[in-house]
């Protein structure tokens, strides 16, 4: 049986650490803000910060790599961490980059404590946070994908031998040239691997057959965002929906749907889902791909932005980098600047206005700038639905109930010739009322 180690835990005393360069467009304060607030997520405490600078290459955009191969950062950085290790009586250093396993191990022999890096962090509080059967899929397959090369530092008992005990030590049948246990655990892993994609293939299929079939008969929202750019507040505001919302990293795993009144007589879904981060690991954006399909397949995507965060347009440009791995088209997706209550920095809202044209300003707390959000929404969504005025025989039932089902009656009477209605049904679906188009155009709208 397989012994993870553990990762993070209440009461962890974390040593931040990040390798930048020096002329890295976020500074390493703000990054390790961020971490910290990672850990902090996963329950942990923050007692120090290590920063490495160096410079970046001519050619090359990325200026976050090792400094030493074997360490990551520097012989003397790694000293340093150790001495702060036993003098803060921490017991575990996060990485701000991305570690192979080699660092690892040599890290943790170097330094005397556990070591991870960012991409487990977040992992680690993916899979405190699951709560559905579909979520929790999702995380053990994001982190089984993570750890798979990482397995001979990530267990304890790698080194002992399968079968091959031979002399007296070795009972019979297990006599021979033996196995590494570390290969049986791969084995092991591997397998768990297949059965799990299986699985959420299934489930992905599944989901997505009835997304599509929903959203071929409903106009549909989704909101996207940053983590804890007040997604989920939102969602509250629009729908009343109770859903659980806080200043926290990751507060939402699952997909949440509910119906906005965005006018009257006219409900529209809106979908909330899991928040993006900057480097999200890619296993974990792949393994959520069923959750994340609630809302990729909407017609319309609320990016909702925190306006008042210091690095706004950073996070904005890490939203829109996964939406674009993703195959989201750019015209599908709304800009919608938040917490304008909380903007301490008139410039930088008014930057953001211009580099994200189109955008709608609101406060979901307060509730400012909503009826502005919900014009917006309104008018976006005519452009797909057409209002038509039509005459239904009473022998033609079937498309009276094909436009309760899949449109909207905005007005309505029944007379001797069938039901006179004003309606707005689907582009996709308004052929088959073609025949029934009232003959005189606004003589049936004149009488409702």
């Amino acid at each position: 049986m397989l012994e993870a180690r553990t990762h993070t835990s209440q009461g962890d005393r974390a040593i931040l650490v990040g390798l930048y360069a020096t002329d890295a467009r976020l500074s390493p304060q703000t990054r390790l803000d961020e971490l910290q607030s990672l850990v902090e997520a996963a329950h942990g405490t923050v007692v120090d910060r290590v920063v490495q600078r160096r410079f970046q290459e001519a050619g090359r955009e990325d200026g976050d790599r090792p400094v030493d191969p074997a360490t990551y950062v520097g012989r003397g950085k790694v000293e340093e961490i150790a001495d702060r290790v036993k003098e803060l009586d921490a017991n575990l250093v996060v990485f701000d980059n991305e570690l192979s396993p080699a660092q690892i191990r040599t890290l943790e022999k170097r330094i005397g404590c556990r070591v991870i890096d960012r991409s487990e962090l977040i992992l680690d509080i993916f899979a405190a946070r699951a709560r559905t059967r579909e979520a929790m899929l999702q995380v053990e397959l994001a982190q089984l994908q993570y750890t798979a090369p990482r397995l001979r530092g990530m267990w304890s008992h790698l080194e002992r031998q399968a079968g091959g005990g031979g002399g007296a030590s070795g009972g019979i049948g297990t006599r021979g040239p033996g196995e590494q246990q570390i290969e049986i655990d791969r084995r092991i892993v591997q397998k768990r691997i297949t059965r799990l994609r299986a699985e959420l293939d299934r489930v992905l299929a599944r989901r997505e057959r009835q997304v599509q079939s929903r959203n071929a008969r409903v106009w549909t929202i989704g909101l996207v965002g940053y983590t804890n750019a007040g997604k989920s507040t939102l969602l509250n505001a629009l729908t009343d929906a109770g859903v659980y919302a806080r200043d926290q990293l990751f507060a939402t795993l699952d997909t949440t749907s509910r119906r906005w009144a965005v006018r009257p007589g006219v409900d529209i879904p809106v979908s909330d889902t899991v928040g993006f981060v900057r480097n999200l690991p890619h296993h974990l954006v792949a393994s959520f791909r069923s959750t994340l399909a609630e809302a990729l397949h909407a017609d319309l995507l609320l990016h909702v932005i925190d306006a008042a965060h210091p690095d706004a347009l950073d996070q904005a440009r890490a939203v829109e980098s996964v939406l674009t791995e993703l195959g989201v088209q750019p015209d599908r997706v709304l800009p919608v600047l938040n917490k304008v209550d909380a903007v301490t920095d008139p410039t930088l809202l008014a930057e953001l206005r211009a580099r994200l044209p189109g955008s709608v300003t609101i406060s979901a707390k307060t509730g400012a700038g909503l009826d502005a959000l919900a014009e917006v929404v309104v008018a976006r969504r005519s452009a797909d639905w057409a209002e038509i005025e039509v005459v239904v025989p009473h022998e033609r039932a079937a498309l009276h109930a094909l436009a309760r089902e899949h449109g909207e009656v905005l007005a309505e009477r029944w007379e001797d010739d069938g039901w006179h209605a004003r309606i707005s049904v689907p582009q996709a679906i308004r052929w088959q009322f073609d025949e029934v188009i009232a003959p005189v155009p606004g003589t049936a709208g004149a009488r409702l």
